[in-house]
């Protein structure tokens, strides 16, 4: 049995996210169908963590187990030909048996993307989410600040119907910067709850806004209850954006 780590980077627009599900296309049951067809063998990939319907990813990494070697360019480029153009293999490498895709992770980066203009240009639609007011970045870079470190995100994240033994999570770091009308926040940590960095995103946009002062961050982390006061941002301005061993 040989294990071999993949690297994949895909636009989540045309997915119902990257695990499989029962009746929709996603980016996990493409890469399986694939490498059955090269291999002859239904196998498992297994990714470093879920993204949602809708969520880009700019540097995915999954792990497969063939039970007969396949040399890693040969893999690479078989992949590419036979998975549709929005999904790309970017690199093939064999691995150990210990190395596990989401079990050996160290540290995620996720970048959330804001058009703050009144258009945006047609080839960034589907990967910004356009804000026309204007956004005080200095307020959301207070804000973000109250959110680092080793804390409880539970008013943070979704309820997906699924027992969590904990809410709290280790964020290293939360920034926002502007290069001209585009806004991008960058979250980076161990791990992150469901829907987490969306909601780290809306919650900065409404301090942004000046619906909210920056010092709610402490009250919203504090009170671990979701309100309004956290919006889910939508997913088509998140990036997966790498992923650290």
């Amino acid at each position: 049995m040989q294990r071999y780590r993949i690297t994949v980077s895909y636009d989540g627009t045309n997915y119902a996210g990257w695990q499989v599900q029962p009746r929709d296309p996603t980016v996990q049951a493409g890469l399986e169908g694939a490498l059955r067809q090269i291999s002859g063998e239904t196998v498992k990939v297994h990714g470093s963590g879920r993204t949602d319907q809708g969520v880009h990813a700019r540097r995915q990494v999954a792990h497969v187990d063939l039970s007969e070697p396949i040399a890693e360019r040969a893999l690479c480029r078989g992949l590419n030909a036979l998975l549709p153009s929005d999904v790309r293999v970017l690199g093939v490498r064999r691995a150990g048996i210990a190395f596990h895709a989401r079990k050996s992770v160290v540290e995620k980066e996720y970048r959330y993307f804001i058009w703050n203009a009144e258009v945006v240009p047609p080839f960034l639609c589907r990967y910004r989410t356009r804000i026309r007011q204007p956004l005080d970045v200095a307020l959301m870079q207070a804000a973000a600040g109250l959110l680092t470190g080793k804390r409880d995100f539970a008013a943070f994240t979704a309820n997906p119907k699924q027992h969590v033994e904990s809410t709290v999570r280790r964020l290293d770091g939360l920034t926002v910067r502007r290069k001209g009308s585009e806004i991008t926040i960058v979250a980076r940590g161990e791990g992150f709850l469901y829907k987490m960095v969306r909601s780290l995103a809306g919650f900065l946009i409404r301090v942004g806004e000046g619906a909210l002062p920056p010092r709610v961050a402490t009250e919203v982390l504090a009170s671990r209850m979701r309100t309004a006061r956290v919006p889910t941002a939508p997913p088509h301005g998140l990036f997966l954006w790498d992923v650290f061993y």
